[in-house]
């Protein structure tokens, strides 16, 4: 019944610098697909030639994102935030079907350490790093700090090379939106000098079902002083930044974005960006540049004259929720570019994501098609045994995924 709505999109999704996007398609309810949730059993994702893969820490408590400390350690952010109430019906429809194919274990609400003593690749120690938190998700390091974005603050630990707990309670560094929290990850990345921290704050709805008041400061770009905590707008009109990451040779800051809904199957296409200080990207007047979404009333034509194309389509529905750049040690086939979760759709009849992507880049840009790296997440029976969220890149030489559906992260490296 719900496949009925609308229609069911098509295989494939739209990439690159300009999707060819269709006429929008508005209905009672979009198509529904539920993820089936299956163990991985003895099977695991699969990975180009030349790769393997290995789960590195199991059992874990919803892991979000990654972070490779400069010993080689990885930290895991383990939390599930949120707390909108349902504004309509479709909405209580909606929450059962995204549910169904989430994990059941409760957030961790923690940093979880991993330690790979002697580089055999089998991280030996798993250990609580930092808890109590309240959903982590953001992860940065700089300058013997880390930084930590909850759902409703930003904090720092003090840190010392080879330390396994925190030395004592974190410390406040400015307040993050979390009234109603429609969206609730607070993505974050830092300025190479320690100096500044980015943090993504999604819209508090759709498109503005909760009035523009409750948007204030959100669908936004935050930039904050590390040492001050003071903080400003530094983009907007970007609906849910869910991962960021700093391009190692030019400075430049980079985010996925997962677009909005109910537009039909293959809108609004999620995207990868550049993003400029002082810009606007369209949220809620308008998506892919120009493009009027009728549904927002009143409009304002200047901020839709003023929206700024994204850089790279990734298809519509694919929710991205990791971004790292790659190193020349992921390998020549892998060198230039970047890496991407895709935590998978729940509005299409015919779902997409599911896996981890590599966009390839020249000269600073996104270019060609992108490259699947991780799948196997979801198979053709609709029975899906992982789904990505973070992804960082280890410069000695591996991809580090967490996946929030096994509770696992999984390690990708080059066979020898």
């Amino acid at each position: 019944m719900l496949a009925a709505c609308s229609e069911n999109g098509s295989d494939t999704s739209a990439y690159g610098p300009d999707p060819k996007l269709p006429a929008p398609q508005r209905g009672v309810l979009p198509s529904m697909e539920i993820a089936e949730p299956t163990a991985w059993g003895d099977q695991k994702p699969a990975v180009p030639k030349g790769f393997t893969v290995t789960a590195i820490a199991t059992g874990l408590k919803i892991p979000r994102q990654t972070l490779v400390l400069p010993n080689g350690d990885i930290l895991v952010a383990e939390g599930r935030g949120g707390n909108a109430a349902k504004l309509k019906p479709k909405d209580v429809i909606a929450g059962y079907i995204k549910a169904q194919g989430n994990t059941k274990v409760k957030g961790g609400n923690r940093l979880t350490l991993l330690r790979d003593a002697n580089g055999d690749g089998v991280y030996e120690l798993n250990t609580v790093f930092a808890e109590n938190l309240n959903a982590p998700y953001g992860l940065a390091y700089a300058n013997n700090k880390l930084y930590v974005a909850n759902q409703d603050e930003l904090v720092s630990f003090d840190y010392q090379d080879n330390q396994t707990r925190a030395s004592g309670a974190p410390t406040s560094i400015a307040k993050l939106p979390s009234q109603i929290n429609h969206h609730w990850t607070k993505a974050m990345t830092i300025s190479p000098d320690g100096r500044f921290l980015y943090v993504g704050i999604g819209s508090n709805s759709n498109i503005t079902e909760r009035g523009m008041e409750a948007e204030v400061d959100r669908a936004m770009v935050w930039q904050i002083d590390s040492k001050t905590g003071a903080y400003k707008p530094y983009a907007t009109g970007l609906r849910n930044p869910t991962a960021m990451a700093i391009q190692p040779e030019t400075g430049q800051l980079w985010t996925v974005v997962n677009e909005r809904d109910e537009l039909g199957p293959d809108l609004v296409p999620d995207y990868l960006t550049s993003v400029r200080e002082g810009g606007f990207y369209g949220w809620p007047y308008s998506y892919w540049g120009q493009n009027v979404d009728t549904r927002v009333k009143p409009q304002d034509p200047n901020k839709v004259a003023a929206a700024i194309k994204p850089d790279y389509s990734l298809g519509s529905h694919v929710a991205a929720l990791g971004l790292d750049f790659s190193k020349p040690s992921m390998g020549e086939n892998f060198t230039n570019g970047v890496f991407i979760g895709e935590h998978g759709s729940w509005n299409r009849a015919k779902p997409v994501g599911y896996k981890v992507i590599f966009v390839p880049f020249v000269n600073g840009r996104p270019s060609g098609e992108p490259v699947d790296f991780v799948t196997g997440f979801r198979d053709a029976a609709g029975k899906t045994r992982g789904r990505p969220v973070g992804v960082t890149v280890d410069p000695r030489g591996a991809l580090i995924v967490a996946d929030d559906l096994a509770n696992t992260v999984w390690r990708v490296v080059r066979v020898p």
